[in-house]
């Protein structure tokens, strides 16, 4: 199993970044030798990784690192990077490795105060491997300091430092940033390629696999979970029942509140897995006595720690609601075909009689108007506005369609 097995649809993106590895072996080769590096080299210090949700953005990049750190002897008898087996391999897949740093955000956003550790960091020689590499996997959440701060470090990077973005689109960074950067577009897989790798990796019976694929339209992590959390698949079950719930104002108010609520409950269930565990581990770094009692001088660290925490349950719970809004716009889509006509499959065909219901019960500049209230609802969750309003408002426009 190599590095790339991960990487689902996107044989053209697998066969660019082993040629970029392959050159970067020349490159370290070269300089340890003291030779000429190769003419028209195929690796560059920093990349750039788009694509739609699901199409594996961050798995390309984390799968470039490890290729990069790739020690496996077969490399020395012309073997392709990227074993999946060797100890580089190994430790860059697990987040182990000293000389790659994977950096997400569970926050809104990534201020200057984190970027410049990140930028301080990027400076060092590798310790152990090939290479220093840096996978930003939310690079799109960067401020514009930020990205003012991260542009020195990419525009005169250390001579060993890889800097590898990501983000859903070209517009989501900085014009300076990604006019530096090597740039690849990801596409989203097919719903057959998702399925294949649920049975294969993870197990999942066909049915299931090929009915979670379909319901995600080729989202890769959103299609596995689907089909291993019940929680998942419930609240799924009672986004597509909101259609059906928007007949008059009190059901449009009601079915608002109820997504809101699925949406806090998420945030809450990854806040008890989570939070509680980092906050004991932060009390025992600080040395909390037996009874829990903190000593002097450390209130200041956990209230940051509960701040934090505070913006991460604000962001799951924004999330779980985008989420919530991308099926439900999945269901209008499925309804538009049907109203048109389109043999397209139907990513929601478990609620078919819903989709013909609400599919004969009104004409396509309707739906097309519903799908467009959809939009504008994301687009005010973007500007801040009272997540609550934002979906009352829609589930209104919902209903006058």
């Amino acid at each position: 199993m190599t590095v790339w097995d991960d990487l689902v649809g996107q044989d053209r993106i697998q066969l660019t970044l082993s040629a970029a590895a392959r050159d970067a072996d020349a490159l370290v080769t070269a300089t340890s030798s003291g030779t000429a590096p190769p003419e028209a080299s195929k690796m560059t210090h920093a990349w750039l990784f788009t694509g739609p949700p699901g199409s594996g953005r961050s798995t390309a990049a984390r799968a470039f690192a490890a290729a990069l750190q790739c020690t496996s002897p077969d490399r020395a008898l012309g073997g392709e990077p990227g074993c999946g087996f060797c100890d580089g391999c190994h430790t860059s897949l697990i987040g182990t490795h000293a000389d790659v740093d994977v950096i997400r955000t569970d926050l809104l956003s990534i201020g200057v105060k984190e970027t410049r550790e990140l930028v301080r960091r990027a400076q060092l020689s590798p310790a152990v491997g090939r290479w220093q590499v840096i996978v930003l996997e939310d690079a799109d959440r960067l401020t514009e300091g930020a990205g003012n701060v991260l542009l020195k470090a990419v525009e005169e990077p250390a001579p060993r430092t890889v800097w590898l973005l990501c983000a859903p689109s070209l517009e989501d960074v900085l014009p300076t940033i990604r006019s530096r950067c090597r740039h690849l577009v990801l596409s989203t897989p097919s719903m057959e390629a998702v399925a294949d790798v649920l049975i294969r990796r993870d197990g999942i019976e066909p049915d299931a696999a090929h009915a979670a694929a379909r319901a995600t339209q080729g989202h890769i992590g959103r299609a596995r979970r689907l089909a291993t959390d019940e929680r998942a698949r419930a609240r799924r079950a009672t986004v597509l029942k909101m259609p059906l719930r928007v007949d008059d104002i009190g059901g449009c108010l009601k079915a608002a509140q109820e997504l809101i609520d699925a949406a806090t409950e998420d945030a809450k269930q990854v806040a008890e897995e989570v939070d509680v565990k980092e906050t004991e581990d932060m009390k025992a770094a600080l040395g909390a006595s037996a009874g829990g009692r903190m000593p002097r001088g450390t209130a200041g660290v956990m209230k940051e720690l509960a701040d934090r925490q505070k913006r991460r349950s604000t962001r799951t719970q924004r999330d779980s609601l985008d989420l919530a809004l991308t099926d439900l716009t999945g269901f209008y889509r499925d309804v538009l075909a049907l109203q048109l006509g389109s043999r397209v499959t139907l990513a929601n065909g478990d609620v078919r009689d819903a989709l013909d219901r609400i599919a004969g019960a009104s004409t396509p500049e309707r739906t097309l108007r519903r799908i467009e209230a959809i939009v504008a609802c994301r687009q005010a969750l973007d500007r801040n506005v009272a997540p609550l309003l934002a979906v009352e408002s829609m589930a209104v426009s919902l209903r006058a369609g």
